[in-house]
């Protein structure tokens, strides 16, 4: 029995030992992880992976000693963890004097003493034990980059766990750092190395008398010239590089006395990344230097900044220097000295103004904007600097409007005097007095109010945008000044002459409008209303297009100013009070002006989206308005009205169903429900009691052989019914739904059909999975079936099949895949191909009237990409199986679908559809070409390898189509030559002459658009294969 224990006991051992020999003598990789694996499993402990390399770690050859300690290392750099603390003492020991061996040996020993630096079980004073080994037996810098980067990590491992030990050494830690790190070049050590130097003194580590020296060992590198290498495996970039060193450079004010004078140095130098590097990182040093640190050197940053941002001819130059500037002040201004020290801030800003001051005299001059700008940098940097400044430019400027007479000047002065005034909004001011804008005020707004008159239209702009920079001051303006600008905007939103002036005016009214409510409802929109009534008059004398456009304006005017609750309750009853007089019989009311007065409605109702208590009062005020005119309207009568017709044509009713869709979506739940209960009985039931003024001289039954007038108005149900929250409940939806089901196949009014048939669907694609939502289902599908066999509603039922299929496509039901079958069934069919072809397209887009996600429809993620998968095989196989008078409705439905395709879901599959794009470009249909086009210009500048392949038929189709029917398939031709350009050039060379010519005669067409692509894309080709192209 012992003797069998014996050679159990000897068995692991005599093979540790083979595993240790292979390793050593074979120079085999494999062995050590075998090793470590033992040892983790308990099969070896580490003193006996020690023991059994005892004859290697002792042999008198250092390759052998070298091949011996790399596999203790390796094996210690897996197993750490399960190292005892006497076992760690007895490795650091061993791993310190080896430090001291031969070259060939240090690096296996770094790498064990990184394992070893890893451990839990480190004793105290062994980390500066080893530390101190490696700064004085090591020289670092002449070892490999992969040796140094150890080095730095265990530096880098001790500093995280053993920092007061650390912090024990004092400076000598510092000093032996900079010895390590002296001469450092790569840059995959440089970034570890910043990271250091950066701990040591943001983590307070003594620096001792070796500040310089730190400093010199860092900034040595500044600034940062380096270029990755093609292709560089460690991906480590030059901006890394700087932000790391910036980072170190801007930690600590101790190094200010030797940094400032070298960022001072490089600014001025002729190299502009070193202006760019310089300026950002006096920009950061300003964050944590004080006074103290920057006053021996602000008048030569000053004067480097000042140069700079005068001469330079770079943008970005240009702009860091005023960030460094404004940077400066701010560092200046927070910075507390004693009662009885020099202000610096006001000395510093008084240096600006003397510099820049004069400047501003000249506005005709190139250094005005330079100055303007500097003087603006250091103004935005504190308050006490903007009052600096500002109480000393401000009179200055409103001098030198006046001085100038000339248009132009005064706008570069005001438009200066702006850039001053939206500064004072950075700060607050607690004492009304105190704000330096005070003593100004009544010159200020003389001077807008001079710009404001002015005949030149860039004045007025100008001077809309100091008023409203004004009028944001809080308390700066009185009621006579409000009154004045609100005059002043109501007279330029009725401008005639630049559209410029009013639509700048209208922002300004709304932007206004939102902070001085009472002063617009006051002023402005009594004159809106009186102008109204006056177009009114003219319409019903039957004024042309001048006198309409006065009634757009003042139809916008009140839409713009619809900002505030207070308001929207004026020009809300107003807008719907004209619109009932457009219903009285007495005014020649054309289809535009009644859309005018439902897109202002429009515009009030985004507005009112953002205050719940707004959104409900447009709801519960406009909805039943807009829906009264509109059952008057639908009703029998024997006098009839001048806007009956109007009220009910298509693009009325749209306009109609955009307000009442945009007034639902954002109702609450409870105040939904409250409306829902109203509208659903009107459509059903004939409920007209929540009208106003609701006698009329018939009843309302658009579903029970109603008037096809009634039948159109489902358009308006359907706007309401498909926006509300989803967990709205309907009352009667059995009902509704059976009815819609019915109207959407009625054969006399299409567009009372398809409103039926949108309504339908929209209602479906919210309704819960479940029985109730199988049994709808059923009856749409039973409902197409019939319609599709025969008879006189074959479009009706495609067209319910089509809104349905989309309903479902959209929440990814089941039944979607069954119904997309049945309309690539239909692009064989005489009658209807073409319309199931152009049913791709509707499938794929983005609607904007029901089935949208504001209209809180289920749209889920990624529903074309799954529709792309489930159906493309599918329509390629159509295609290929199809006779051939029946293709073109393929490649139509394919054309649409892969149009809409997000671009990289499209790229994978390319090479096996491009042919079919490309054959595409033969099809008749215009619509097609269009499509396949706009699909194919993306795709010449993401997949050009792909894409050259077919370079000769791409540039034998694409000239063709330049000479179109269709003016918007010979632009669309022209962008893909354009695009042609980006495939490989060799590829290209061989048809360039001849694609120049052909691109002669497009230069001649006799649309300006297409002349214009003509133009860019023979450019492009002329340039192809020159030199720098």
């Amino acid at each position: 029995m012992a003797a069998a224990a014996a050679l159990e006991a000897v068995a692991p051992t005599g093979a540790l030992w083979g595993l240790v020999q292979d390793f050593v003598m074979g120079q085999q990789e494999g062995p050590a992880d075998q090793v470590a694996a033992d040892v983790k499993s308990g099969s070896y402990t580490v003193l006996q992976v020690v023991e059994a390399l005892g004859s290697s770690l002792e042999n008198p050859e250092p390759r052998t000693r070298a091949r011996g300690i790399q596999l203790l290392s390796q094996v210690l750099l897996q197993c750490h963890s399960l190292l005892l603390e006497k076992e760690v003492v007895h490795l650091i020991l061993f791993y310190e004097n080896r430090l001291k061996d031969h070259h060939l040996v240090i690096p296996s020993v770094l790498q064990g003493l990184r394992a070893l630096s890893l451990c839990v079980a480190l004793p105290p004073g062994l980390a500066v034990s080893v530390l101190k080994a490696i700064f004085q037996e090591v020289h670092v810098q002449s070892l490999p980059q992969v040796d140094r980067h150890t080095v730095y990590s265990i530096i880098t491992n001790f500093m995280r766990t053993r920092e007061e030990e650390l912090k024990g050494l004092g400076a000598d830690f510092t000093f032996g750092f900079i010895q390590v790190m002296d001469g450092e070049k790569d840059p995959r050590n440089l970034l570890v190395a910043f990271r250091i130097v950066h701990d040591l003194i943001s983590r307070d580590y003594s620096l001792g008398p070796f500040v310089e020296e730190l400093f010199e060992v860092t900034s040595c590198y500044f600034p940062i010239d380096f270029t990755p290498p093609p292709n560089d495996p460690h991906g480590i970039q030059r901006e890394d590089l700087i932000l790391s060193l910036r980072a170190v450079l801007a930690s600590t004010p101790r190094f200010a006395e030797f940094l400032l004078p070298l960022l001072i140095e490089k600014v001025d130098s002729e190299i502009l990344s070193a202006k760019l590097d310089s300026l950002q990182t006096l920009n950061a040093c300003c964050a944590v230097y004080g006074q103290k640190e920057l006053k021996d050197f602000l008048p030569s940053l000053w004067a480097s900044i000042r140069r700079e941002v005068f001469q330079t001819a770079s943008e970005r130059v240009e702009a860091e220097g005023l960030a460094a500037l404004n940077s400066l002040t701010a560092c200046l201004s927070r910075s507390v000295l004693r009662a009885d020290a020099e202000d610096l801030l006001d000395s510093f800003l008084s240096n600006i103004l003397q510099d820049c001051r004069h400047h501003l005299c000249e506005p005709d001059m190139k250094l005005v904007w330079p100055s303007a700008k500097l003087l603006q940098a250091a103004a935005g940097a504190s308050a006490r600097a903007c009052d600096h400044i500002t109480s000393n430019v401000l009179p200055l400027l409103l001098e030198q409007f006046h001085k100038h007479s000339q248009s132009n000047q005064r706008r570069t002065i005001l438009e200066m005097i702006l850039g001053f005034l939206k500064l004072q909004q950075k700060w607050s001011y607690e004492d009304k007095d105190e704000r330096p804008l005070s003593g100004f005020k009544d010159q200020l707004c003389s001077l807008v109010f001079m710009a404001l008159t002015d005949p030149s239209t860039q004045l007025q702009l100008v001077g809309i945008r100091t008023l409203t920079v004004l009028g944001a001051q809080p308390d700066l303006l009185s009621s006579g000044d409000l009154e004045l600008a609100v005059g002043h905007l109501y007279r330029l939103s009725f401008l005639e002459e630049d559209s410029q002036s009013w639509v700048a005016a209208l922002e300004a009214s709304g932007t206004l409008a939102t902070l001085y409510p009472v002063a617009f409802s006051s002023h402005l929109v009594p004159k809106l209303a009186g102008e109204l009534c006056i177009e009114e008059s003219d319409l019903a004398r039957g004024y042309g297009p001048t006198k309409c456009s006065r009634h757009r304006r003042c139809l916008q005017a009140l839409s713009a100013i619809s900002t505030h609750a207070s308001i929207v309750k004026e020009t809300l009853p107003l807008l719907l009070q004209h619109l009932r007089q457009m219903n009285k019989g007495n005014t020649v009311a054309g289809t535009s002006e009644v859309i005018a007065v439902c897109q202002s409605l429009q515009q009030v109702a985004e507005k009112c989206q953002q205050d719940p208590e707004s959104c409900w009062y447009f709801h519960q005020t406009a909805i039943p308005c807009l829906l009264a005119l509109a059952v008057q309207a639908s009703m029998p009568e024997k006098e009839h009205s001048v806007l009956k017709k109007v009220l009910l044509q298509d693009e009325v009713l749209a306009a109609m169903v955009s307000v009442i869709g945009t007034a639902t979506t954002h109702l609450s739940p409870d105040l939904a429900a409250q409306s829902v209960a109203h509208i659903v009985p009107l459509f059903l039931d004939g409920n007209i009691t929540f009208l106003p003024e609701n006698s009329f001289p018939g009843r309302f039954q658009p579903f029970q052989d109603g008037s096809s007038g009634q039948r159109r108005l489902v358009a308006l149900l359907m706007a309401f019914v498909c926006s509300l929250p989803r967990n709205v409940e309907i009352p009667q939806l059995n009902q509704l739904m059976r009815e819609l089901l019915e109207l959407s196949c009625c054969h006399n009014c299409p567009f009372s059909s398809t409103a039926a048939a949108k309504c339908f669907a929209g209602l479906l694609n919210k309704h819960p999975a479940g029985q109730q939502l199988d049994e709808f289902l059923q009856l749409a599908v039973d409902k197409v079936e019939a319609g599709l066999s025969s008879g006189p509603y074959r479009s009706q039922a495609f067209t319910l099949l089509l809104w349905v299929t989309k309903a479902l496509v959209l929440r990814y039901h089941p039944l979607s895949s069954c119904l997309t079958d049945r309309l690539m069934g239909l692009l064989s069919d005489p009658e209807l191909g073409p319309a199931a072809a152009d049913g791709f397209c509707l499938l794929m887009s983005d609607c904007t009237d029901v089935l949208t996600r504001a209209g809180h429809a289920e749209v889920r993620i990624m529903f074309r990409q799954r529709f792309f998968t489930d159906n493309v095989p599918a329509l390629v196989r159509g295609f290929h199986a199809a006779p051939r008078d029946v293709k073109p409705n393929y490649l139509k439905g394919l054309s649409h679908v892969l149009n809409r395709l997000p671009k990289p879901v499209l790229l994978p599959e390319l090479p096996t559809l491009l042919s079919l794009l490309l054959e595409a470009l033969s099809c008749p249909d215009s619509v097609v070409q269009l499509s396949t086009l706009s699909c194919l210009q993306p795709l010449l500048l993401e997949a050009p390898q792909v894409m050259s392949l077919h370079v000769d038929t791409l540039v034998t189709k694409f000239l063709n189509l330049s000479s179109s029917p269709s003016m918007a398939v010979r632009i669309a031709a022209l962008q893909c030559m354009h695009a042609v350009t980006h495939l490989p050039t060799p590829v290209l060379l061989p048809y360039k002459l001849q694609v120049i010519r052909a691109l002669a005669k497009p230069l001649d067409d006799k649309k300006r658009l297409v002349r214009k692509e003509a133009v860019s894309a023979r450019g492009e080709w002329f340039l192809l294969g020159s030199p720098g192209s």
